[in-house]
């Protein structure tokens, strides 16, 4: 039980990576609080939270609203008393579309989830870690957000973006106890990898499971990872650079 106790908000919590996340910190003894678009994603999750043994609440929202973060961050406290963790998760991304190709608005909404998102959802949780005078934020980026590709221009730069966020707010929250790291991940087996590389894709077999993401989540949101500030964890597994 590494988190017994702590309060953490998963964004992105209803599926992939987040849902993942958000079951194992419930397994590890922390109150989960879950944002998302799809409220049946959201309530399937904290029913399964539930069935468990945890504590879960699930809050409807876009990370991309200003006030839809506020309701997020104000409804985790009030249900909670406090935010230990925070988990950056949620993310959206297009196929495969060059930048001749890309709409304004595509550019935008992708820039806005993933990237803004983030920051509004720090931005709120801050004060309340400065106050507590400890806390944990966990950014989720991408194999992606460590170099370019055709084709992935919205994503990619989002993601290489979310890095820079990291290590900016590391250096600003560590004096008041407030550690910030990222996690890359691979190709992990979720609904939108399966969108972009198709049901057929060679590799398949070879992706990474959510649940290994949400290992490395639980070590970053624990006292395991006390030393650890700043940092971006590679998770690439079969889909690194190295085996290519």
């Amino acid at each position: 039980m590494r988190l017994q106790d702590q309060v953490t908000l998963v964004t992105g919590g209803g599926r992939g990576i987040g849902k993942a996340i958000a079951l194992k910190y419930a397994a590890e003894g922390a109150k989960v609080a879950i944002s998302g678009r799809t409220a049946a994603d959201l309530e399937a999750t904290v029913e399964e939270i539930k069935a468990q043994g945890g504590e879960a609440l699930g809050i409807a929202g876009d990370v991309a609203l200003e006030d839809d973060v506020a309701r997020m961050v104000q409804a985790t406290v009030e249900r909670f008393g406090k935010l230990d963790v925070l988990v950056n998760n949620a993310a959206t991304n297009l196929t495969n579309i060059p930048i001749t190709d890309l709409t304004l608005e595509q550019w935008e909404r992708v820039i806005a989830v993933n990237l803004t998102g983030a920051f509004l959802c720090t931005r709120a949780a801050l004060p309340i870690m400065y106050q507590q005078r400890h806390g944990a934020i966990i950014n989720i980026s991408s194999i992606g957000g460590r170099r370019g590709a055709a084709g992935r221009g919205p994503y990619r730069a989002t993601k290489a973006g979310l890095l820079s966020l990291t290590e900016t707010t590391a250096a600003e929250a560590y004096q008041f106890g407030v550690r910030v790291n990222a996690i890359c991940p691979g190709s992990v087996a979720t609904d939108m990898i399966r969108m972009l590389a198709g049901v057929n894709a060679p590799d398949r077999e070879t992706w990474i499971k959510p649940e290994e993401i949400a290992d490395l989540a639980v070590f970053l949101a624990s006292d395991e990872s006390s030393s650890v500030v700043g940092a971006v964890i590679d998770a690439f597994g079969a889909s690194s650079p190295l085996f290519r």
